[in-house]
C-alpha cells in the first residue's frame, strides 16, 4: 500500500491545501468555512482556526508556499486573500465582478497573481494593486462556453491552462503590464497579450475537469468525463496529442509526480497511476490502493450498476449494502476523490507524497517511495 496516513476530517470535502512546511491544512468540510488543522505533538490533528466570510459552499483554497497566504473562492461568487497577522487570519475581498459560482482557484508560481475559474465562462486574473491597497482582476471573456472547471499555471507564469464542460482544454497568456516582466525564458509567451490564446484542444467530446502542467512545462494532461486522459506535448501551433481510455470511471483531478508519472483520482475512489515509456507513450499502469479483483465475465455495464448503486447505497439486485461495501474494499476512499495535492520537497522536480481528499471526508496522504514498479518513472 502507498497510502501512509488516513483522516477522517468532515462527513464531506470540497478541496484542501497544505500550509508550506506540511505541518497544517486548510479545508471545507463543504459548507462555507475554512478549517485550518495543525498536527500536534501527540500525532492527532487538532483545530486551530475557522475561517468564516463567505456565504455559500467554498470550492477552492490554495495555500502560497512563499507569502503563506491563502485564497479562497465560493459559489457565492467572491474570492478572498487570507493573511496571517499575529494569531488571527485577516481576509481581504477580491472585487471578481462574476454574475455566476466561482469554481476553482490557484496561485501562480511567482505568486504575484492567481486565477478563478468560474460558471459565468469567464476566468479571472488577480494581482495586488500597490497604490490603492487591494486585489484586482482582469478577466478573460468570450472564450468558454461553459463553466471553467480547472486552471493551472505554466511554470513561466504566463501561461495559462483551462478546462471547461464545453469539453475543451484552452490556453492563454496572462501578461499583464506592470506586475510580470518580459523574461527570455518565457519565450514567445512574454510577447502576447493578455488573454491571448494561444492554443485551443478539441480532444475530449465531454466535460472536462483536472488540469496540470508537468514539471518543466513541457508536457499538459488533462481529463475527460468519458474516463479519459489526454497528454499533449510540445503546446503551440503543432502540438503532439496522446489520449488514454481506461474501463474505470472518470478521473476528476491529476498531478504530474515527475515528467514521466501522472496520478488521477477521480469517481473509482482510488488513485490511478500513468506512466510514459521511453518513446514518450502514456498508458495506464494500476492502482495505487487496493481493489476488488475484476469478476469473471464482468462488463463496463455492470460496473456503472454498481457504481449507480453506491449512491443509493443498494446493489442493483436488492436492497442491502453490498454495492457500498464492494466499493469500500476498493480502496481507502468510500467515495469519489475531488481533489489531488502535492507535497513536494523545496527545490525539486519530484513529488514523491502527495494527498488526496473527496466526498467521504477523508484526506489520504499517498507515499511513492517505496513503490519498486513505480520507482523507473520518478
Amino acid at each position: 500500500m502507498a497510502a501512509i496516513s488516513v483522516h477522517q476530517f468532515a462527513p464531506c470535502i470540497t478541496c484542501h491545501a497544505w500550509s508550506p512546511d506540511h505541518s497544517m491544512i486548510a479545508l471545507c468540510p463543504n459548507n462555507n468555512e475554512v478549517h485550518i488543522y495543525k498536527l500536534s505533538p501527540e500525532n492527532k490533528w487538532e483545530r486551530l482556526h475557522v475561517l468564516q466570510k463567505h456565504d455559500q459552499i467554498i470550492s477552492g483554497i490554495d495555500w502560497s508556499v512563499r507569502s503563506n497566504r491563502i485564497v479562497t473562492a465560493s459559489h457565492d461568487r467572491n474570492s478572498y486573500v487570507w493573511n496571517k497577522e499575529g494569531t488571527e487570519w485577516v481576509p481581504t475581498l477580491v472585487i471578481l465582478r462574476l454574475n455566476r459560482a466561482a469554481l476553482c482557484v490557484q496561485w501562480s508560481p511567482k505568486e504575484n497573481k492567481f486565477a478563478v475559474g468560474s460558471g459565468a465562462k469567464t476566468v479571472c486574473i488577480c494581482y495586488y494593486e500597490q497604490d490603492n491597497n487591494w486585489w484586482v482582476s482582469k478577466l478573460i471573456r468570450k472564450r468558454h462556453d461553459s463553466s471553467v472547471t480547472s486552471v493551472a499555471w505554466h511554470p513561466n507564469n504566463i501561461l495559462l491552462a483551462t478546462t471547461s464542460t464545453d469539453g475543451k482544454c484552452r490556453v492563454f497568456s496572462t501578461f499583464i503590464k506592470g506586475v510580470d516582466t518580459r523574461d527570455s525564458k518565457a519565450g514567445s509567451s512574454s510577447d502576447s497579450k493578455f488573454g491571448e490564446q494561444i492554443i485551443q484542444l478539441d480532444l475530449s467530446f465531454s466535460w472536462a475537469f483536472g488540469v496540470k502542467w508537468s514539471p518543466s512545462g513541457n508536457t499538459l494532461a488533462y481529463v475527460g468525463h468519458n474516463s479519459m486522459i489526454y497528454f499533449v506535448d510540445d503546446v503551440g501551433p503543432s502540438p503532439l496529442a496522446q489520449n488514454v481510455a481506461f474501463r474505470d470511471l472518470p478521473l476528476r483531478d491529476v498531478v504530474f509526480v515527475s515528467e514521466k508519472m501522472v496520478i488521477g483520482g477521480g469517481f473509482d475512489c482510488n488513485p490511478m497511476v500513468f506512466a510514459a515509456d521511453e518513446g514518450g507513450n502514456w498508458t495506464f499502469i494500476r492502482f495505487l490502493g487496493e481493489r476488488k479483483p475484476s469478476l469473471p465475465g464482468s462488463t463496463y455495464g455492470s460496473q456503472f450498476s454498481e457504481a449507480f448503486g453506491k449512491f443509493y447505497g443498494q446493489s442493483k439486485t436488492g436492497g442491502s449494502n453490498d454495492a457500498v461495501d464492494a466499493t469500500k474494499s476498493r480502496g481507502i476512499h468510500e467515495n469519489c476523490i475531488n481533489c489531488i495535492v502535492p507535497l513536494r520537497s523545496s527545490g525539486s522536480d519530484r513529488t514523491l507524497r502527495f494527498s488526496t481528499s473527496g466526498l467521504d471526508g477523508r484526506v489520504v496522504i499517498w507515499d511513492l517511495e517505496n513503490q519498486e514498479d513505480l520507482s523507473g518513472y520518478l
